[in-house]
């Protein structure tokens, strides 16, 4: 059965994305924010409600509802998004799927979107994209419907941060001094409960800091003081992660995953209560894992570098070897980037092609996966 928590999360993302207030910000510096502890201004602006989807949604990916339009159209029917920067987090915006809250790393954006269009936007705010830092997570509050506020993980031309965005306010930083690089900046964030925000940090490109007990580099980090400018620091549950960590929690049983990229090899982990990690598979070729997302069981990873989606079925106590991956999609739509999902076993994947270098017409772009259903069921 689904937890509680993902319950309420699932509401939450739909009444984000059919929320009427859009939040919109602008900087005058991060200087300035560092000395107002704040991250830049916001304005609203009000949108019509969307449709609320339905609760009990098909487990393969709806039927292409017509030739697709909009300035970028993309003849694939199982791309709902395209012509957006690389692509950082992302929610799926509705319970089939078919539209998706998606954040782009360089422009600093988050966009509602679906196939056809109207593209939305959520939020933006000034970042420093070089290397690959950028807007790199965002998650709305569990309790969304009450406060409306989101979180985001973005980087400054100091540190990487976690700021608190609230409509018609600036955004406050909630946790700041995360260590920035020439490269390993990207993380991720995860309400584990109300209360209590888990933070992924990547190594900043220096793997003894992720080992460094005086560094937030390479840690996963549970944060429980979420008000702004608060004093009690975050409590370091893992240390020695690698560079682009991904948390996904499995959206039907409640297990937490991390997939990252160590110096020796890329790897998956499940996380325990405790924060302490057991390695559920590694990649000594080193594929660049970017993402992984989990539904009942099933663990989707995606690579940059190879390009692929892999299917890993999480161990269990009858079972409690790990199967070797089944590559579910290779080299199909080029690079891939981070991953989410709903609970019938649908995914979404978004490229990060213009990271990469070898964009297409329509990319970076959001895709549909359906959950695999054997060996044979590969290369969709």
């Amino acid at each position: 059965m689904t937890t509680p928590h993902r319950s309420a999360i699932a509401r939450i993302v739909i009444m984000l994305v059919a929320a009427a207030v859009v939040l919109t910000g602008c900087s005058d510096g991060f200087a300035e924010q560092d000395r107002n502890r704040e991250a830049g201004d916001f304005s609203t602006n009000v949108n019509p409600p969307m449709q609320q989807p339905e609760q009990t949604p098909p487990s393969t990916p709806p039927a292409d509802p017509g030739a697709p339009t909009g300035p970028c159209p993309d003849p694939d029917p199982t791309v709902i998004a395209t012509c957006l920067d690389a692509t950082s987090g992302l929610i799926a915006a509705s319970a089939d799927a078919t539209s998706t809250v998606v954040a782009q790393r360089t422009s600093g954006k988050i966009v509602r979107t679906k196939r056809g269009g109207p593209t939305v936007d959520i939020a933006s705010f000034d970042v420093d994209a070089s290397g690959d830092g950028g807007l790199l997570d965002f998650t709305p509050s569990p309790d969304y419907a009450q406060d409306q506020l989101m979180y985001a993980y973005i980087t400054t031309p100091t540190d990487n941060r976690v700021v608190r965005l609230a409509p018609g306010d600036v955004p406050k930083p909630i946790l700041t001094g995360i260590p920035k690089g020439d490269t390993g900046n990207m993380g991720t964030i995860h309400f584990k409960s109300p209360g209590e925000l888990l933070v992924a940090t990547g190594d900043a490109g220096d793997p003894a800091a992720a080992a460094d007990p005086g560094s937030l580099a390479g840690k996963l980090l549970s944060v429980t003081d979420l008000s702004s400018g608060g004093n009690t620091p975050p409590r370091v549950l893992t240390s020695g992660l690698g560079q682009n960590p991904a948390l996904c929690p499995d959206v039907v049983t409640g297990a937490l995953y991390l997939s990252d990229r160590a110096p020796a090899e890329d790897r998956l982990q499940l996380i325990s209560p405790t924060g302490v990690g057991r390695t559920l598979w590694t990649w000594p070729d080193k594929p660049e894992t970017a993402g992984c997302a989990a539904v009942n069981g099933v663990i989707m990873v995606s690579q940059t570098r190879t390009q692929r989606l892999q299917a890993i079925t999480a161990p269990t106590e009858e079972k409690p070897t790990t199967a070797e991956p089944i590559t579910v999609l290779e080299r199909r739509y080029g690079a891939l980037g981070r991953l989410t999902a709903v609970p019938a076993g649908l995914f979404q994947v978004g490229t990060v092609n213009k990271q990469t270098g070898t964009a297409g017409p329509t990319d970076d772009r959001v895709i549909i996966i359906p959950m695999p259903q054997g060996p044979a069921d590969t290369n969709v």
